[in-house]
């Protein structure tokens, strides 16, 4: 299970395009949705976490070209636990991060809220 001094530690050392991106997520800016970073989910960290909407918004660097295994699998865990995951490479969110912003908001839109 991945433990919170990770996410700290996460949190303290972002990228450039996650901390691009939490600027513009934070404090409900983004379609009033309430996003958590760095949020521990069973044994992995996902770097952005809705959970209003369990959506679930990775921001992936070129280390993830060569992970692509990986993460399809930690995708599969999530997806099957009811999660809906996006994902996006740190070069769209610093180019374009408007066009992420939609895309996030629209898949919200999308995700089915838990029934009360």
């Amino acid at each position: 299970m991945a433990g919170k001094s990770t996410a700290r530690s996460l949190r303290r050392n972002a990228t450039d395009a996650e901390r691009l991106l939490w600027q513009r997520l934070r404090n409900r800016q983004a379609g009033d949705l309430k996003f958590r970073r760095q949020e521990p989910i069973g044994p992995f960290i996902v770097d952005f976490f809705c959970l209003k909407q369990n959506l679930i918004v990775e921001v992936d660097g070129g280390q993830h070209e060569t992970a692509q295994d990986r993460d399809a699998a930690r995708t599969a865990w999530l997806e099957a636990r009811g999660y809906r995951v996006i994902r996006f490479w740190n070069n769209e969110v610093i180019g374009n991060v408007e066009g992420v912003l939609e895309t996030i908001v629209r898949a919200a839109g999308e995700t089915k809220s838990p029934s009360p």
